[in-house]
């Protein structure tokens, strides 16, 4: 398969797309972003790595991060995890209130807001330095120390996240959340302002790939069950609101974020990052659902 050639006239291709989302302007710092920017990283387990565009351009990846804390919780918590959260599509905005006050504090799934900062609460109550954790398990898994954490975005989450207080303090109001809600909340904060780049990203996810054992090492993070289920929640709620149509056009496990990153697998194959900073009005970068469903269609290749 010539994935360099494919990804070079994916790039040519999306450019229509350029100009028909907006970059996410309620996180000041992810404003200054340009609209242009776009990269495209395949990584695969046989150990190649083809690119194009941005690829090599650190972004904040936002709500992507939830799958790494959801990966470090999983092991820990096992299945008693779904008691705190569910595992169901939300087909609402990813921070919707309605929603968790109809489930009396019961996240619908953990990619959603309220459903991340449960999971931000379990590693809390497991690891003494949860921001240290996260920092080192994603360079781990993604072979690079220098992912970091984006210190301009972290204020900006704090400054204007009154929406994800709102959510902790009405799952503490209901016992779900531990931990005191400024811990929670910083926690969390931190693991948006993530910054890697599309080769990083790619390189990381290789272990949904690869059904939880580390690609490089061969060391099992997760059981190859759990793996499944990771992939099988990002499938039916990577996407928000608009998981459904993404599964329809793109037919592969994935999860986006507000920074415009998206990444997705392909089981016993590769992982692939997309980076354009551009949303469409779900909140998904309009040119990365674009490309990667370009890359389904020209590859010939989906979990279905």
């Amino acid at each position: 398969m010539d994935y360099q050639g494919i990804i070079e006239e994916i790039a040519a291709l999306v450019r229509p797309e350029f100009g028909k989302g907006k970059v996410a302007d309620y996180i000041p710092a992810l404003a200054k972003v340009p609209a242009s920017k776009f990269g495209i990283a395949v990584r695969t387990l046989s150990g190649d790595t083809f690119q194009v565009g941005d690829a090599e351009e650190a972004f904040s990846i936002q709500s992507i991060s939830k799958v790494f804390a959801l990966a470090q919780a999983y092991p820990i918590y096992g299945e008693a995890l779904w008691e705190r959260v569910g595992m169901e599509p939300s087909g609402n905005p990813f921070n919707s209130l309605v929603q968790l006050e109809y489930e009396k504090g019961i996240p619908r799934n953990p990619f959603i807001n309220a459903g991340a900062l449960v999971i931000t609460d379990m590693l809390i109550e497991h690891f003494p330095k949860p921001k240290t954790r996260m920092l080192d398990f994603i360079r781990e898994l993604s072979g690079s120390d220098d992912v970091y954490y984006d210190y301009e975005v972290t204020r900006s989450e704090r400054e204007f996240g009154f929406t994800n207080a709102a959510l902790v303090n009405f799952m503490k109001s209901h016992y779900n959340i531990k931990a005191p809600v400024e811990q929670v909340l910083d926690v969390y904060f931190h693991q948006c302002s993530v910054a890697m780049n599309c080769r990083e990203l790619a390189s990381a996810f290789l272990l949904l790939a690869n059904h939880g054992v580390h690609p490089r090492n061969g060391q099992r993070i997760l059981t190859k069950s759990q793996a499944k289920r990771i992939n099988a929640i990002m499938l039916t709620c990577g996407f928000y609101d608009e998981a459904g149509e993404f599964a329809f056009c793109v037919g592969l496990p994935g999860k986006s974020g507000v920074g415009g990153g998206i990444v997705a697998v392909i089981p016993n194959e590769l992982s692939i990052a997309v980076w354009s900073p551009e949303l469409n009005e779900h909140g998904n970068s309009q040119a990365g659902i674009k490309a990667l469903e370009l890359f389904t269609t020209m590859t010939e290749m989906s979990i279905f």
